[in-house]
C-alpha cells in the first residue's frame, strides 16, 4: 500500500485510527457505566490523587498518539523505500531478460 507515497499512506492509516478511536470512545460514552467492564471486575486500584493520575494519563496518551503517528510515518516512508528497491531489482531482471532473448 506504501508503494508510491508512503508517507500519505502512513498518516492516512494512522488517521482511521484516530477516527476508529474517537467512534469507540463515543459509543463507550453513550453506554455509560451501564456496560464498565473494568469496574465489574474489581482490581486493585493504585492508592495516587486523582489529580496526578489525570495528568500523568494525558501525557502518557499524547506521548502514544505521537509515538503512533511517528511509526506511522516512519513505516510508510520504509514501505515506500522496499518497494523502490523491489520495483528496480524486478525493472532490472526484465531488461537482462529481454536483452538475452535479443541475442539469441
Amino acid at each position: 500500500m506504501a508503494r508510491f507515497n508512503g508517507v500519505k499512506q502512513g498518516l492516512a492509516v494512522w488517521l482511521w485510527a484516530i477516527v476508529t478511536s474517537a467512534i469507540i470512545a463515543a459509543v463507550a460514552a453513550i453506554g455509560g457505566s451501564k456496560y464498565n467492564v473494568l469496574a465489574q471486575l474489581n482490581l486493585p486500584r493504585i492508592p495516587v490523587d486523582e489529580g496526578d493520575v489525570t495528568t500523568v494519563g494525558l501525557v502518557a496518551i499524547g506521548a502514544a498518539i505521537l509515538a503512533a503517528l511517528l511509526g506511522a510515518l516512519l513505516g510508510g516512508a520504509l514501505g515506500t523505500r522496499f518497494h523502490r528497491r523491489v520495483d528496480a531489482a524486478g525493472y532490472s531482471a526484465l531488461t537482462d531478460q529481454q536483452a538475452s532473448e535479443r541475442q539469441i
